[in-house]
């Protein structure tokens, strides 16, 4: 059992409470074994079917006991599984907030988004499967055990040398089949990343005519990851036959010794019967645990993936009382710098300017000059190498609180659309929103006419797999997402710039009315946008050069009347 189990909240408690169950379990495995052997004996001695009835009776309430338990078991498991999952969904997300777009981006968003929705299935599987296969491995095998050993020593030592045996073999196979699987795994996160590219590049790859040679490649992946999935299942065949050998070896030579003790004489019937039928009770758990091992790697693999994610050094969240955001209030930025280690280059440098209140704020410059790096600071994503932050009254070294980050609706360029219904997509972040909540969204963000030529509506499948949606359908499924928040600061990192100007023209107004009486953060390269911005922040190699409103900044004749010359053609 992985170590990091142990670590989980409430853990102790529940195997305590397997620990318990299992006993009692092996206690009516025992009883079963007893009555029936029992009844098995009289019966061939010569006595009346009335008088094994008892027997059979007690054989019968022992195997519905037995059943009730095992049932027992798997609902405090499932109720564990469920309980530990959803934190450590929570703490996942948590993280992946704090770690930013820039994170996401450098992992792959289909690697993380598989991650998030196939791989905390597979753990919380993990958890129903591992507590319950290991504590029945751990005292079944040694109660019964006991159990033979009294009735038959040589039968019991057998047994008992066969199970070392089994599990040396089980450990050699099992180092292999984690190699396969990790390898299976990469593979599996290597196509999922590349299916959303290739999706997501599609209309592009077609419009160049080259979307007939990405088939091979998208077949090359396909068969690296069809490879790397039939090693691990010949593994995984190789070891179950394995432990079905070994478990029929045992129970035959057992039943062999049995047999001649019986012909002797030196054995009577019921301890042999006993003994027949409780041998494959004693291998039974190891070789479910040998199967349910190989049909978990997956989700093991899994958590081990989310808890390093988890364990990955980011901003602190500083705990610091932010109150909503309003009409009156104030931030500051002052002198601040974004140093990037890794490639030992400045992001942002001396950057100062002041906003209050409820504004539009446009963040304008050429590629790579600090718009994306600007957005991530204001989100709390990356904090500042230095400078000051002052929130109202309040100086902070960074954004990264937890009250001014609930307060935000981060936009990005490409919205993920989950493989799921468009009514769970829009509530994606607001699961609780009822169905009164979505409609009014939906008409929000301009959706209503996609939904009504959907086939099922609210209820048809969207995203990979799904109802195939445009560009500019899949952002106002983003806009949507932000009216059910209705939060007062909303962040936008190039939102539209993947979409024609037909359809960013469309939006315009759907997202206009979303700014209404919030604090909007625009990060765009198209600068039409900017006559509906209040205040204008032009950034240029990472240094913030020009501040003002649209006709402020031509009046100027700098940095940003040449952008809208180069946009207009050199129509001044």
């Amino acid at each position: 059992m992985d170590k990091v189990l142990f670590s989980y909240n409430g853990v102790k408690l529940h195997l305590v409470k397997l620990s318990i169950l299992t006993v009692f379990q092996s206690v009516m495995i025992i009883i079963q074994a007893y009555s029936l052997a029992e009844a098995i004996s009289s019966l061939f001695g010569g006595d009346l079917f009335r008088q094994v009835v008892n027997s059979l009776l007690l054989f019968i309430i022992a195997l519905i006991v037995r059943q009730l338990i095992t049932g027992w078991k798997k609902t405090i498991a499932f109720q564990f599984a469920k309980k530990t999952s959803e934190n450590l969904l929570d703490e996942l997300m948590q993280k992946l907030f704090q770690l930013g777009p820039r994170f996401v981006r450098g992992e792959g968003s289909g690697q993380t988004i598989t991650l998030v929705m196939e791989g905390m299935r597979r753990f919380r599987r993990y958890l129903e499967l591992i507590f319950i296969k290991t504590m029945n491995m751990a005292l079944i095998p040694v109660t019964i055990l006991l159990v033979i050993f009294y009735l038959n020593i040589r039968s019991a030592v057998i047994l008992g040398l066969a199970v070392p045996i089994l599990i040396a073999f089980m450990i050699l196979l099992g180092y292999a089949a984690k190699s396969k699987a990790d390898q299976q795994y990469e593979s599996y996160h290597l196509l999922s990343n590349h299916f959303v590219d290739s999706l997501r590049g599609l209309e592009t790859l077609k419009y160049l005519g080259l979307s007939k040679q990405h088939i091979d490649q998208i077949s090359l992946v396909s068969e690296r990851y069809r490879r790397s999935t039939m090693a691990t299942l010949k593994l995984a065949f190789l070891s179950s036959f394995a432990m079905d050998f070994f478990t029929m070896l045992s129970i035959a030579t057992v039943a062999v010794f049995l047999g001649m003790g019986l012909i002797n004489g030196t054995m009577e019937l019921f301890p042999a019967l006993t003994i027949l039928i409780l041998a494959p009770e004693y291998f039974l758990p190891i070789r479910e645990l040998g199967a349910d091992y190989h049909a978990t790697l997956d989700g093991k693999n899994a958590g081990k993936k989310m808890e390093e994610i988890i364990a990955k050094e980011s901003i602190v969240q500083l705990q610091v009382r932010v109150p909503i955001w309003d009409s009156t209030s104030r931030l500051a930025i002052k002198d601040l710098n974004v140093m990037f280690p890794e490639s030992n280059q400045e992001g942002l440098q001396n950057i100062n300017f002041s906003i209050a209140g409820v504004k539009k704020i446009g963040i304008i410059g050429a590629s790579g000059a600090g718009k994306s790096t600007l957005i991530d600071v204001l989100g709390g994503f990356i904090p500042p190498t230095s400078g000051e932050i002052q929130l109202g009254d309040q100086k902070i070294t960074s954004l990264s609180v937890l009250d001014w980050q609930r307060q935000v609706s981060y936009i990005p360029q490409h919205p993920y659309i989950f493989n799921d219904t468009l009514f769970n997509n829009i509530r994606f972040y607001h699961p609780n929103a009822n169905m009164e909540e979505v409609f009014e969204a939906v008409k929000s963000a301009g959706l209503l006419e996609v939904m009504q030529d959907l086939p099922k509506g609210l209820d048809t499948i969207i995203g990979d797999g799904g109802q195939a949606l445009s560009g500019g359908q899949e952002q106002r499924i983003a806009l949507a997402r932000a009216f059910i928040g209705n939060r007062p600061i909303i962040l936008l990192d190039e939102p539209t710039a993947h979409l024609d100007i037909e359809t960013e023209d469309e939006l315009k107004e759907t997202m206009l009315r979303l700014f209404d009486k919030k604090l909007v953060f625009f990060a765009t390269h198209r600068l039409h946008w900017m006559l509906n911005m209040d205040q204008i922040l032009v950034l240029n190699h990472g240094h913030l050069v020009e501040r003002g409103t649209h006709i402020q900044l031509m009046e100027q004749k700098g940095t940003y009347r040449q952008l809208v010359q180069q946009q207009m053609g050199g129509i001044s």
